[in-house]
């Protein structure tokens, strides 16, 4: 076979410099300086955005591909329906610093009216870590209510641990959790 064979065709060709026309070789700079003027910009931006966007989220776990309070799960709907609902786009409301989402007006006129009831515990993030000194984000679809009120697990075996003795955790992350609050954004 011969070698020129062996060799993949590919549409792209890689120049060097010497076989490249002079307007070539000042685009490639040009857009070789650009890129590295863009990459220093946004790497220096970066924390100061972030910085921004936590400091109105990070007490209630907020998805942070929609921005909505527990992933846009209807809060009320875990003590009235006994399961995880998402809310809709249509029936929302701004409480604590974040948009929360219901699946009727009644659930989030019952939220508004007693947020304490209605909202996680720990704003969301799991109570099991919380009593270890850490805040790992629970999800809306791990949860438990005990003591008439909600709670979100980050997984399975925290919310099967938590539920074999609530007392136990709650003493724990009630404790912890004044000192992890101040480490979060205000």
């Amino acid at each position: 076979m011969h070698p020129s064979r062996l060799r993949p065709s590919s549409p792209t060709r890689m120049l060097s410099m010497p076989t490249m026309t002079v307007q070539r070789q000042q685009i490639k700079a040009v857009r070789r300086g650009l890129a590295l003027i863009l990459l220093a910009a946004a790497s220096a931006a970066a924390p100061i955005g972030v910085g921004v966007l936590a400091a109105t989220t990070e007490r209630v776990v907020v998805d942070r591909h929609n921005g909505l309070a527990i992933g846009g799960f209807d809060p009320v709907a875990y003590f009235t329906d006994q399961e995880a609902v998402q809310g809709k786009p249509e029936v929302e409301a701004f409480e604590g610093g974040v948009v929360w989402r219901f699946c009727n007006a009644g659930n989030r006129d019952y939220f508004l009216a007693r947020p304490d009831i209605y909202a996680p515990q720990f704003g969301g993030y799991d109570p099991v870590d919380v009593a270890r000194g850490v805040t790992v984000s629970g999800n809306a679809r791990v949860w438990l209510i005990a003591g008439r009120r909600l709670y979100l697990f980050a997984h399975e075996d925290n919310r099967a641990a938590f539920s074999a003795d609530p007392a136990r955790y709650l003493v724990r992350a009630n404790q912890r959790w004044p000192k992890l609050v101040e480490q979060l954004a205000q």
